[in-house]
């Protein structure tokens, strides 16, 4: 007799998050953290904004490191306060997606004044570390809030939900670049940029695996519109973005050593386009989380500008 057919999701319910007190298990799948490739993802454009620039020796001797630590908890902390708004707003939808269905408001297990506390504690945690950043980098934190409000609505409005994912989770760049430099420029912008390609073309094989389900309940997405040119529309996102990840590191001077292993990454990234099946949702998780690997190559084409 064959055995049942396993729904296809991403949610992790066994390992350390197994062996967590039942009541705080429920918190941790609400904030993601049985999946931290997207903190990563969410690190990842800040850690380039930070490593980028050549601020002349301006900075003193470790600030960039205290400025990675600060944003690498900032990063657990917003990415767990961006899924709690996620799923507040989208748990209706979630019930009726063989992925998401097992999500703590989805599935039932949290209620929305649970989800709520979480969210208000999330952020006074967020406020905390935003605090400890300049001037210019706290207003463009706080007004990156608004982009994880909306986010959510953006796939009942548009079928570009993905472009604003990458507005969203890609403002850690701009956010990165000013705490080092304290200033807005071109660089920063055509980082920015690099970032929300980047960030459009993975999350849109991401969404690859949700397409029955969001064309059954009526949800848009750039992987709907795009499923029967995933491989043009990807490798035109990774290759504009590795033009705008090229012209940022011209812009902000960085060292030459910065170039061949930025080139490769993007390299990677467009042999990743090239192999894109929205048919194949194991293939296209696998592709998605690679790209937490080919932002660390990026970071190290930043520090090896520095070293350059």
């Amino acid at each position: 007799m064959p055995s049942p057919v396993t729904p296809h999701t991403d949610i992790r319910t066994t390992g350390w998050i197994a062996r967590l007190p039942p009541s705080i298990r429920p918190y941790a799948l609400l904030a993601r953290l049985d999946r931290p490739v997207g903190t990563w993802l969410l690190f990842l454009p800040g850690a380039w904004g930070i490593l980028l620039p050549d601020a002349g020796g301006a900075i003193p001797p470790g600030e960039r490191l205290r400025l990675l630590a600060l944003f690498g908890i900032g990063s657990i902390v917003m990415r767990s306060a961006g899924c709690v708004v996620n799923d507040m707003w989208d748990r209706d939808i979630d019930r009726q997606v063989a992925r998401t269905a097992g999500r703590p408001l989805a599935s039932g297990a949290l209620r929305m004044r649970h989800a709520a506390f979480f969210l208000v504690a999330l952020l006074f945690a967020g406020l905390l570390i935003l605090l400890q950043l300049n001037p210019l980098t706290q207003l463009l934190g706080a007004s990156s809030l608004i982009l994880v409000g909306l986010y959510p609505l953006a796939k009942r409005y548009t079928w570009w939900p993905q472009l604003v994912m990458g507005f969203t989770f890609g403002f850690g760049a701009p956010m990165g670049y000013a705490a080092v430099t304290d200033r807005c420029d071109l660089a920063q912008a055509a980082l920015y940029l690099a970032t929300i390609l980047w960030q459009l073309g993975f999350d849109t094989i991401y969404g690859f695996q949700d397409m029955d389900d969001d064309a059954r309940i009526g949800v848009k997405s750039t992987s709907r519109l795009m499923a029967g040119q995933a491989r043009a529309f990807t490798g035109l996102c990774y290759g504009a973005a590795g033009c705008a990840l090229l012209g940022a590191g011209a812009l902000a001077h960085t060292g030459p050593w910065f170039y061949p292993v930025a080139l490769l990454c993007v390299g990677i990234l467009l042999k990743q386009a090239a192999s894109v099946n929205p048919g194949d949702p194991a293939l296209c998780l696998a592709q998605f989380r690679a790209n937490r690997n080919i932002g660390l190559g990026i970071m190290l084409a930043c520090v090896a500008g520095q070293a350059g």
